[in-house]
């Protein structure tokens, strides 16, 4: 609605600012004007005046300065007709009706705030029937509410029945239109008679920013139900994406504090209110809208986004990021806070108390450092290559906020951190030498007593490269003790040969065959090599020493190779990769094969092998997810995964790799 300057005009001149500001700042005269201590920033000496005359104020401290409307705007997170509203209203200002064209709408929108509001009323009414036990049972013994915290919220039951809500409305005298428009009932082309859509579930009233009830959300009492929770459809009232749950109670104790939070769901909110974090928030049922994130801002400028520790909070914070980095503003961004894995803010305050909570408050994250961290964990960021695409992939999403003052900040911010990141790797990689050198020119120390024969892992491919692995891929590091100047940290192959009666994955074997007799791969995919994640331990133990010689001799060849795994202790494990691999169709895995034939089929099965190695550990990072929270999400990410593995080994049951050499192809079926 749109104000004529001469009502805003009536309005200030019946409301001294004086009079609007003193219910919220200690004002004391001074000479022609008011001052007291700001609202908006921490002081000790006043800062803050109000002039009656000239009707504004101003804030030195802050630099804050306006009129009524705006006081109310910035201390109270109102939009500028709710502001005008409330003034209006205050200094006895009537407002201008709606245009015509505008009555019947406001007449239905009034019609459903009556019939939401008497919906409200049922539904509490029902909770404490007799109906309603087993909902009591459930919000008082099993969440541990208060009577006052039940009564704050307006929490209630829905009755088990299809009509028990419509009859009630029906004899206040509601329509059945009006009942379907309000989402309090479902109806259809293909339904014969419109019934409740709440049915045997404890409600949650939603209401908007004047605290009028615009829409429910119902948790369900039937385990078999299929929605645990289940909101009103959009209305003329109700568009979920604009609309958080608790808003309008947390807006003033928000503004108090100068916090508010936003959290996953509607007992956690509650749970929290009763913990004493009233300020707390949440959407409804769907990932953090922009609307959403708008409205916190109104009323803090760095609202707290709480998610859980586990995998999923940690994406669907990484989704907020990009909800929120094109939005940014001088002054207005958001901060990330992690529960303890497994835990609910609920479960948290219930058991360790509301200090528990505040804890996680007190280890907040910048939403720069959350943007870093998902970029750098997306992929490898050993080489150049891999670092310009980060450095690419950071400044595109940088170019996404609008704001040009944050995203020049941004741009800096970036590029330093960039910098920084190639300096720390550039310093590792020069530590690593460093440690070399000081066990002689091959980089390794002979084991104590020894002259020879077994030798330390070596230390550019095992230390800091099993660490770079865990961070970026999720899978564990290996437990390597930690190197020490003169001191050999070799794990004796023998600790890993307790598999040898156990079959071994063919594909495994016939790589490291492959590398047994064409050790010169080994200068081009040591890192690679090195990263694979080998399921036999035997297997995995003789490739760790293949790299070990490899480390320390400076020309490799198969004899050369084979002798110094003879003295290392491993030579049933080549005995055992030798006798695995058999099939006429490895043959490029034999010393006759040509480098050409070697090169095609080697790229092939080191692609499976890696991929395969990540896919798994993906399986399993998702079953465990599923296990957890059984969300659709969750499903459709297990479901993926297993479809790609399945797509993997078509490829390499139907997919042989390329043989440059004649033209034909090189068989590595056996090699799943």
């Amino acid at each position: 609605m749109r104000f004529s300057p001469s009502l805003l005009d009536e309005i200030r001149a019946r409301l001294p600012v004086s009079q609007v500001v003193g219910r919220k700042v200690a004002l004391k005269k001074k000479g022609r004007e008011y001052a007291g201590l700001s609202p908006f920033k921490s002081e000790k000496s006043p800062s803050f005046f109000v002039n009656d005359q000239k009707g504004f104020y101003h804030c030195f401290a802050s630099g804050e300065h306006g009129d009524i409307f705006t006081f109310v705007m910035k201390t109270e997170g109102l939009e500028f007709p709710e502001a005008v509203e409330r003034l209006a209203a205050e200094a006895g200002v009537q407002l201008p009706k709606p245009t015509e064209r505008n009555v019947e709408q406001e007449d239905q929108r009034d019609r459903l705030y009556r019939l939401l509001e008497a919906s409200a009323v049922f539904f509490e009414q029902a909770l404490t029937s007799v109906s309603g036990s087993e909902a009591r049972r459930y919000v008082v013994d099993k969440r541990g509410l208060k009577r006052e915290t039940i009564q704050t919220f307006r929490l209630g039951f829905a009755p088990n029945s299809r009509s028990a809500l419509k009859e009630h409305l029906k004899a206040q005298g509601f329509s059945l239109p009006d009942m379907i428009a309000s989402g309090m009932l479902i109806a259809g082309d293909d339904i014969p008679e419109p019934y409740d859509r709440f049915r045997n579930r404890v409600m949650f009233p939603i209401q908007d920013l004047k605290g009028r009830v615009i829409a429910f959300g119902g948790r369900a009492l039937d385990k078999d139900a299929p929605a645990k929770y289940l909101n009103s459809p959009e209305t003329p009232l109700f568009h979920k994406g604009s609309v958080l749950f608790n808003a309008a109670r947390a807006r003033p104790l928000a503004h108090d504090r100068d916090r508010i939070i936003a959290v996953e769901g509607y007992m956690d909110v509650v749970a929290l209110t009763e913990g004493g974090f009233g300020e707390a928030v949440a959407p409804l049922g769907t990932a953090l809208t922009e609307d959403q994130v708008k409205l916190m801002w109104r009323i803090v400028p760095e609202p707290v986004l709480c998610f859980d520790g586990d995998v999923a909070g940690q994406k669907a914070a990484f989704r907020a990021v990009d909800t929120v980095l094109p939005h940014l503003k001088p002054g207005m961004s958001v901060a990330f806070a992690f529960l303890p894995d497994g835990a609910d803010p609920d479960d948290l305050i219930r058991q360790q108390g509301p200090q528990a909570f505040g804890e996680v408050l007190s280890k907040t994250r910048p939403l720069i450092d959350m943007l870093w961290e998902r970029e750098t964990n997306a992929g490898p960021t050993a080489t150049p290559e891999q670092k310009a695409a980060l450095e690419t992939r950071l400044r595109a999403l940088a170019a996404t906020i609008a704001d040009p003052t944050v995203r020049s900040h941004y741009d800096r911010e970036l590029r330093d951190r960039l910098y920084q990141f190639g300096r720390q790797s550039r310093e590792m990689a020069r530590t690593n030498r460093e440690m070399g050198r000081d066990r002689g020119a091959s980089g390794f120390a002979p084991q104590n007593g020894q002259k020879g024969g077994s030798y330390a892992r070596p230390v550019a491919v095992a230390d800091w490269k099993d660490r770079d692995r865990a961070r970026l891929t999720g899978r564990p590091e290996r437990r390597w003790p930690p190197p020490q100047p003169g001191m050999a940290v070799h794990v004796p192959p023998s600790a890993e040969l307790s598999s040898l009666t156990q079959p071994v994955p063919p594909r495994e074997a016939l790589i490291l065959k492959t590398v047994l007799n064409h050790p010169d791969l080994i200068d081009e995919h040591c890192e690679a090599l090195a990263e694979l994640v080998f399921t036999s331990k035997a297997l995995g133990a003789l490739r760790d020493e293949v790299l070990a010689i490899h480390a320390r001799t400076n020309s490799l060849d198969t004899a050369t190779l084979h002798t110094q795994l003879t003295k290392s202790g491993v030579a049933k494990v080549v005995d055992l990769v030798a006798r695995t691999m058999t099939h006429a169709s490895d043959r490029f895995a034999e010393q006759n094969a040509s480098a050409t034939e070697v090169a095609a089929a080697w790229h092939h099965i080191l692609a499976l092998q890696q991929r395969e190695g990540n896919l798994m550990h993906a399986l399993k990072a998702a079953m465990d997810v599923w296990d957890r929270d059984g969300s659709e999400e969750a499903w459709a990410r297990l479901h993926d995964i297993k479809r790609e593995i399945a797509r993997l080994d078509a490829i390499e049951m139907d997919g042989p790799g390329p043989d440059a050499v004649n033209g034909e192809t090189t068989d590595v079926k056996r090699a799943s």
